[in-house]
């Protein structure tokens, strides 16, 4: 019998979802995000602030330090500054003073400034839930979800970036699970996702790994009871931030797009699962609209197409569709489409049995 604790790290939630094999027992909770529970505690705060900790998901974080540092001293790390923007000099450009290790020591020590440690895992919060679970905290595998744009070289857009490497992993194995890394794993360029790897270490486990939210959104949704019926299918993940929609055929990726929840309409949303269908959505023309980009690798057709299923907290943006979409549950609970994608996901890769009946 294996024990797996899966986190999905959003920016609005964080999803947690323990599971046991052999007697498929299972537990979970959706609990406040790590960046919103930073900005709250940012604002509720008097008085000078010193960040330090590693990149995390940012979120409203960066607006509420900006509008802090022009009435107290906001001090962060480099290291944490990584969080609000990976171009340092816009960091200081917003009254937010840069420091290195040993003088923020140095502050920590001195107790003169609220001292916040950002990172997406912290091992307090989840031994906390799993005792809640009654669960021993202690597993034999670990995985951890979030987005992270990766770190592009100089001159390239970010988004180009992320699905170029998106794009090299799915066309030597079209599944959304090969975006899954072992913590030892993780490429270079996520920077965010080794942050949370080396977090993970902490944690009481066997064996750490770390996933893109959007590829286990992506996973889990085919999941969903219906979903699971059809060979031909789209999904949708509507999440809080974020909105990724995929095609697939067989369970592979015939491909997927990505977008800003807030800049999305009903009406949208028909318009780009029509072209992901048809294959001519087009990830330049996405890019010029705001989304964060496309990658089509064939063509299933729209007429082929069983089922349009969508999951994720904000899903009802579809509800005036005037397509056929149906809303999903993967294990039962709209909320654990990431952490379901993720547990299936190392499963596939340790050549385990699917959960797909579950």
């Amino acid at each position: 019998m294996s024990r797996f604790l899966i986190v999905d790290i959003g920016a609005g939630t964080m999803d947690v979802l323990y599971y046991e094999d052999g007697s498929d027992l299972h537990f979970k909770a959706v609990v406040k995000s790590p960046v919103r529970y930073v900005s709250e505690r940012v604002e509720k705060s008097r008085g000078d602030l010193l960040l330090t900790g590693c990149e995390m998901g940012g979120g409203k974080l960066a607006g509420v330090l900006r509008e802090r540092a022009r009435r107290s001293l906001v001090c962060v790390t480099r290291s944490a500054a990584l969080t609000l923007s990976h171009d340092l000099e816009k960091v200081s450009s917003w009254g937010i003073r840069l420091v290195t290790d040993e003088e923020a020591a140095e502050m920590a020590a001195g107790a003169k400034a609220e001292h916040i440690v950002l990172g997406d895992v912290r091992r307090e919060h989840l031994e906390r839930i799993t005792e809640d679970f009654g669960v021993p905290f202690e597993f034999d595998y670990v995985g951890v979800c979030a987005q992270d744009h990766g770190t592009p070289p100089a001159g390239v857009s970010h988004l180009d970036y992320r699905h170029n490497v998106f794009r090299e992993a799915l066309e030597g194995n079209p599944f959304p699970h090969a975006l899954v890394y072992e913590a030892n794993g993780v490429p270079p360029t996520f920077n965010r996702l080794n942050s949370i790897a080396l977090a993970e270490a902490s944690l009481p486990a066997a064996r750490c790994f770390v996933m893109d939210s959007g590829m286990a959104a992506i996973t889990g949704a085919v999941m969903d009871t219906e979903a699971r019926k059809c060979g031909t299918l789209l999904v949708l993940d509507v999440a809080t931030s974020h909105t990724v929609g995929a095609a697939l055929v067989g369970g592979e990726l015939a491909g997927f797009f990505e977008y800003h929840t807030s800049d999305i309409t009903a009406e949208k949303m028909d318009v780009l699962l029509h072209g992901l269908a048809e294959g001519t959505l087009e990830h330049s023309r996405v890019l010029r609209e705001g989304g964060h980009g496309a990658y089509v690798r064939k063509a299933v057709g729209l007429r082929n197409v069983e089922r349009i299923v969508a999951t994720g907290p904000r899903r009802a943006l579809v509800e005036k569709s005037r397509l056929d979409i149906s809303f999903g549950a993967p294990l039962g609970d709209n909320m654990m489409t990431g952490t379901l994608g993720v547990l299936e996901s190392i499963r596939r890769r340790e050549n385990m049995p699917s959960l797909i009946g579950l």
